[in-house]
């Protein structure tokens, strides 16, 4: 028998890739092992207060039902730990105050606790019968085992959610600007060839504005680094403030932020009122009064090219080319408004 579970849990532990597959076949070589009614994995939330049946494994009358909760302080596994008494036949003569062990008709019953590697109780790993029953020495070492293996299994698990976790925090950081928390250049240019497709697919134009904060050195020079970054960033939350569920607002760098969205109907071109609206309002989203610090200043707003294209007919790169010399001919041609200061 010991060889047969020995081969067994080396095939489980090589070949199952959940914790609930590695626990079910535990469950069912604990059963063998100990003869007993039941099987089942707890998990205790202490903060609750409350213990839960995660898996178990019921093969006579006895039934330990998935999805139980009980409160944790009068369950049995509780007093098993806080008396370090993990096995008993007489659960009744020991044990007669607990309502669950009585509402489940447990006599004889044995566990162990599962703990993660901070030492903290993660749950139980237990078996129970209705009848008076006796357990070897190589049952409760077969328990330990088990309990474990899960634990290593957990702590494995963990290990690897936590690693994805990092990952995901390092890709979404390699993707985002540090200062205004607006997607980066990198991002823009793996986002905008599915702003594209989607509006190849929908038959739609894009719109792109490519925008150049106006008289940003000055901010600068005159205020301080602080507040140059502090602009950026309320400038960052303005353009985002009214953007569309599928809008790409992205800062480029330094002073140039790209706002890029779908535009109408290419059955219904052109739409050169839509591009004058786009320019117009973000304009106005731009311009206005700003908290620098202490400081307080009128911003006469930005340069601004906005261009219409159909994605049938042009890439990404060239569109981007060409919002940025729409902006540099805007630019040229604005009027110059120096910043004015309020307080």
């Amino acid at each position: 028998m010991s060889d047969i579970i020995l081969a067994r849990v080396s095939q489980t532990l090589a070949t199952e890739q959940s914790l609930e597959g590695l626990v079910r076949q535990l469950l069912e070589m604990l059963e063998l092992v100990t003869e007993m009614e039941s099987t089942y994995l707890t998990r205790v939330d202490t903060e609750a207060r409350l213990q839960h049946i995660l898996y178990a494994r019921n093969s006579k009358e006895m039934e330990i039902p998935e999805g139980l909760s009980v409160p944790w302080d009068n369950t049995l596994c509780k007093r098993a730990i806080d008396e370090e008494c993990f096995y008993s036949s007489q659960v009744a003569d020991r044990w007669g105050d607990c309502d669950a062990a009585q509402d489940l008709g447990i006599t004889t019953y044995l566990s162990t606790p599962v703990r993660l590697a901070d030492g903290s109780l993660y749950g139980t790993l237990c078996a129970a019968s209705t009848d008076e029953h006796e357990v070897s020495l190589r049952g409760e070492h077969v328990l330990q085992l088990f309990a474990g293996l899960i634990e290593q299994y957990i702590q494995r698990e963990s290990l690897v959610t936590q690693l994805r976790e990092a990952n995901a925090a390092l890709i979404s950081h390699s993707y985002t600007d540090a200062l205004t928390g607006l997607p980066n250049r990198r991002s823009l240019f793996e986002n905008l060839p599915t702003l594209f497709s989607l509006a190849r697919h929908l038959n739609r134009s894009v719109i792109i504005a490519y925008i150049d904060l106006d008289n940003f050195k000055v901010i600068n020079d005159h205020y301080g680094h602080q507040a140059g970054d502090s602009f950026l960033q309320q400038i960052g939350q303005r353009l985002t403030s009214q953007r569309g569920s599928d809008d790409i607002v992205a800062r480029l760098g330094g002073d140039e932020f790209l706002l890029a969205a779908l535009g109408d109907s290419l059955d219904n071109r052109p739409h050169s009122d839509r591009v004058d609206t786009l320019a117009f309002g973000l304009d106005r989203q731009i311009q206005g009064e700003y908290r620098l610090g202490t400081s307080r200043i009128y911003y006469p707003g930005a340069s601004i090219g906005v261009i219409e294209v159909d994605p049938q007919n042009i890439d990404t790169d060239s569109a981007l080319s060409a919002a940025d010399t729409a902006m540099y001919q805007v630019k040229k041609t604005k009027q110059k408004v120096p910043l004015s200061h309020i307080e």
